[in-house]
Order: structure tokens, then sequence, then C-alpha cells
């Protein structure tokens, strides 16, 4: 049996026998026809992976989606195991974004997606399938580095575009003007706006968030000369999310940065129906607790120890292997 295919399976049947979800509630959730939920509900009990209990690992991961969703009232959750090895933790989360992404574009057919950029976000587009989505557009949420980098946001949303047969739009902008006053004559453009707007107009966002030291790639990559880590933890910033550094509840602090960036205001995103956060890892604790907290997102990717984070559990969740 496929990973991906147990993952569903136990996923289907924990909401079904232990939520008590109808059958067409888990196939909403899931992204599925309810005829797949309903062989899925059979195949579990014919296989004896759910009996009287769950005969499965994966059972810890679907309680912590059905909490993550109770606690934060989410669309959708999508847990891991923690791998052993910290390293991998970008690889499992890539693949399982791809699958619960390429489910969610073929069961709503949206016409348009933003993209944020990071290493996520490159094993996203590393492991999904190739597709062929003519109709759909796809956005960069934010401007792009000046130099080249395989997780620019450039090459994020051409590298998408082509693995799922979609159309490429670019913000070209860097992610960071020189100033709030660059910033705004470029945005009072009429093409810049258009552009702006049509981001926020998409159906989906997906995104992924860095903290505030040097494994992010904000950090190494995306500051402009003269602003420091030390700068914004001073200002209260835990983390950023589409450029823009937020505190521990979520709100962006007082800095210039949050001036100068070349991404939608976090009202404006919020416009965006699904808004899909793929992140994970110990150093992103408190940057993805702000952001699922205050609202930011509605679909949760990650795995289990951030999880159990993120539900304030007290123990972290059992580790699987890497």
């Amino acid at each position: 049996m496929q990973d991906e295919s147990e993952e569903l399976m136990v996923q289907a049947a924990w909401y079904y026998h232990v939520e008590g979800m109808t059958q067409a509630n888990i196939a909403e959730r899931l992204n599925l026809t309810r005829r797949r939920v309903n062989e899925m509900l059979s195949q579990a009990h014919e296989s004896g992976l759910v009996s009287v209990h769950f005969n499965s690992p994966l059972s810890l991961c679907a309680e912590l989606e059905s909490g993550l969703c109770n606690r934060f009232g989410l669309e959708a959750a999508v847990v891991v195991p923690t791998p052993s090895e910290p390293a991998l933790v970008h690889k499992v989360l890539g693949k399982a974004t791809a699958d619960y992404l390429t489910r969610l574009i073929q069961a709503r057919k949206p016409h348009a997606i933003g993209l944020g950029w990071g290493t996520t976000l490159r094993e996203t587009i590393m492991s999904a399938r190739p597709q062929n989505f003519e109709e759909l557009e796809v956005y960069s949420i934010m401007g792009g580095l000046t130099h080249g980098t395989e997780i620019n946001t450039f090459e994020i949303v051409r590298s998408f575009a082509e693995r799922f047969g979609a159309t490429g739009n670019y913000l070209v902008a860097p992610i960071y003007m020189d100033s709030a006053e660059a910033r705004q004559a470029i945005v009072s453009q009429a093409s810049f706006r258009k552009a702006l707007d049509a981001i926020c107009n998409a159906d989906v966002g997906l995104v992924s968030v860095g903290d505030v030291s040097g494994r992010s790639l904000q950090v190494r990559y995306g500051l402009p000369e003269g602003v420091t880590p030390h700068d914004l933890v001073s200002a209260g910033a835990v983390g950023d999310v589409i450029g823009r550094y937020v505190d521990s509840e979520g709100r962006q602090i007082d800095h210039p940065l949050n001036h100068q960036v070349m991404s939608p205001e976090l009202e404006d995103f919020r416009k965006i129906q699904t808004r899909i956060v793929a992140s994970g890892g110990q150093h992103k604790h408190a940057i993805m607790r702000a952001v699922v907290a205050a609202g930011h997102v509605n679909v949760v990717i990650t795995d289990a120890d951030c999880a159990a984070h993120l539900l304030g559990d007290a123990a972290p969740a059992a580790q699987g292997a890497g």
C-alpha cells in the first residue's frame, strides 16, 4: 500500500469513527469524492487497519490534524511524522504538500494559485507528479531575490508552472525596496496595483514561514543591507510570512522593513479563500504558532512535533522514521 493511500485511509477512518463526521464532510475536507471515501472506509476494515483501535502510527497524525482543525477553525490540516533527522523535514513536508495540493486542484479546479518561496515549496514541486492544468494561473506572492538561487520566488513560480502545466505570472520587483517611499512609488503604478489585486483574488495561496535565525533563507538571502536579525528580534519579531515580520501574536512589528516589502498587506492576503502554510521543524515553532493562531492561514501542513507545539501539548509527538 502506498504511504499516501494509507495516510488518507487513516484520516478518513479517524474522522468517520472517532469524530463522527459524515462521508460527505470527509470527502470535502480531504478533497476526495464521496465514493472514494466509502471505498477507503471499507478497505480500512477489510485490511485490518481499523478494528477496535487504529493499527498505524499515522493515527497519531490524524488525531493531531483533528485537534488543529478544532482548535484553530482550520479548513484542513495535514500532519506528517517528524523525521528523526531534522534535515529531512523539508522533504517529507514537500511530499505531503504536493499530494494535498494535487488533490485540491483536481477536486476544486481553482483558477489561480499564489506562491511564496523557500525550501519546502521547492521540495513540493520536486515531489509533485507532472500534471496538465492548462487553465490554472500561478502568481508569485512576493518580489524576488536580485541574485539567482533555486528557491527564488521567480524560480518557484516557473518550476511550479512547468510541473503543473499552468501559466506563470511574476511580481517583477525585489522582495524589499530601498525605502517605504520607493515601494509606494512602485505599487501606485497601475501595472503593479493590478498584479497585487490578482494575487489577492487567487483561490489558493501556498506559503512557508521563516524564523529570525541564520537557518532562515529570508535572513540569509533576502534582508537588505543594514538590517540584521538582531534588529528584527529587538522589535519583537519571531519570524516572517510573505516577507512581513510579525510578533508572537501574529501582528506586524513596528519596523521599516514591513513598509518596504513587495507583497500584499496581510489583510489583503487574507482575502484569498484557501491559505496554506507548509512549514515545520523546531526552529519554526514560534512563527508557526503566531501565524496559525492569528488566522493568517486556514490550512496547515506540518510535522507532528510542530503540531503538538501548536496545540500546547507538554510532550512532543512521537517521531517517525526519517
